[in-house]
C-alpha cells in the first residue's frame, strides 16, 4: 500500500466515518491473498503445522483469517493517531514500572504478532514519564513505514532505523549507553533485518527458527533485563498488553556467554510458542518463518 493512497484513504475517512477505511483495508487484503502465491503458501505451511490434525482447507481458511486480521493494525492505527479510541488493559505492568522507577532500564522483546505500534503507544500514554527508544529495520520503498515512524516521533518515542545494508556501530553503544541511563528499549525477537546479521538456532513448533543474538547480547552486556512484550486485540478498539517477569542474561565466565545467550533466545521462543497458541490468527508473519523440523 503506497504512502499516497494510504493518506487519501485516512482523509475520507475522517470525513465519512472508520467504515471507509475497513473496506478497503479488506479490499487491499483480498488482493495479496489472491495474487501472493508464495506468502499464501508460506502462511498455509505455518498454520498446518500449528494444526497438523486439521485438514488443507482449514488451513487457507486460517491464512485468509491472518490476512484479514491484519487489516486492524491500519485501523486501529488511524483510529490512535485521529480520534485516540483504543482502550487496553494490561498484565505485568508492574515490571515495567519497577524498571522505570528504580532506573535500572529494561529490553523490551516485541514480535510480529499482535499491534506493536498500538503497544508503543499506549506504553507511552500509560506512564508519560517512560524513556522509550525503538529499533526498527528499514525497508526500503515502504512509504508506509516512514509515516509509521513520523507518528512514533511525535509521541516522544526515540527512533534509530536499522539499514538493512549497513549497520553503524554507534547505533548499538547508544541503545548500550540508553539502557544504562535507565531507558527501555525495544527491540524486535523474531525477526532479521540483514542476511550477515548474528543469529541464534532456537526450537519453535518443532523447528529450527533463527531469532536475532543482539537482544540478548544487550541485555548481557548491559546487566539490564529482558521483558517479553505482547500486545493482542481483544475486541474492537480493545487491546491486552503482557509484559514478562524479568528475565537476565548472566554468564559466569566468558566461555559461558554463548550458553547464555542462546538459553535466552530459547525461552524468549518458548514463552512465544505459548501465546500463539493463545492468539493463532494475529501472527504476523507473511514470509516463511519455520525452518528444518526438529527430531523429537
Amino acid at each position: 500500500m503506497s504512502g499516497i493512497f494510504y493518506n487519501f484513504i485516512t482523509l475520507l475517512s475522517r470525513h465519512f466515518g472508520p467504515w471507509v477505511f475497513m473496506i478497503f483495508a479488506w479490499i487491499v487484503a483480498t488482493g495479496y491473498f489472491l495474487f501472493s502465491p508464495t506468502r499464501v503458501a508460506a502462511s498455509t505451511r505455518f498454520y498446518r503445522v500449528l494444526f497438523p490434525d486439521k485438514s488443507s482447507y482449514y488451513h487457507i481458511w486460517c491464512t485468509w483469517k491472518q490476512y484479514h486480521n491484519f487489516t486492524s493494525v491500519f485501523l486501529d492505527r488511524f483510529l490512535l493517531q485521529d480520534f485516540d479510541d483504543i482502550t487496553y488493559t494490561s498484565e505485568g505492568w508492574e515490571h515495567l514500572e519497577d524498571a522505570v522507577t528504580r532506573k535500572t532500564g529494561g529490553i523490551l522483546l516485541m514480535s510480529h504478532m499482535g499491534n506493536w505500534e498500538v503497544a508503543a503507544h499506549l506504553l507511552r500514554q500509560k506512564q508519560e514519564d517512560m524513556r522509550l527508544l525503538l529499533y526498527m529495520g528499514i525497508r526500503h520503498k515502504e512509504q508506509i513505514e516512514r509515516i509509521q515512524k513520523q507518528s512514533l516521533c511525535q509521541s516522544g518515542i526515540k527512533i534509530i532505523a536499522v539499514d538493512q545494508d549497513a549497520q553503524s556501530p554507534f547505533d548499538l553503544v547508544e541503545g548500550i549507553r540508553f539502557l544504562r541511563d535507565g531507558g527501555l528499549v525495544s527491540m524486535t525477537g523474531d525477526i532479521t533485518w540483514k542476511s550477515d546479521q548474528r543469529v541464534i538456532r532456537t526450537q519453535f513448533l518443532g523447528h529450527e527458527v533463527l531469532l536475532p543474538e543482539v537482544p540478548h547480547v544487550f541485555a548481557l552486556l548491559s546487566g539490564a533485563p529482558i521483558f517479553f512484550f505482547f500486545t493482542f486485540r481483544t475486541g474492537k478498539k480493545q487491546y491486552h498488553f503482557t509484559a514478562s517477569q524479568p528475565v537476565y542474561v548472566r554468564a559466569a565466565s566468558r566461555s559461558r556467554r554463548t550458553e547464555a545467550i542462546h538459553n535466552s533466545a530459547q525461552v524468549y521462543a518458548t514463552a512465544m510458542e505459548k501465546t500463539l497458541r493463545q492468539h493463532p490468527f494475529e501472527w504476523y508473519h507473511f514470509e516463511s518463518f519455520l525452518g528444518k523440523t526438529l527430531e523429537k
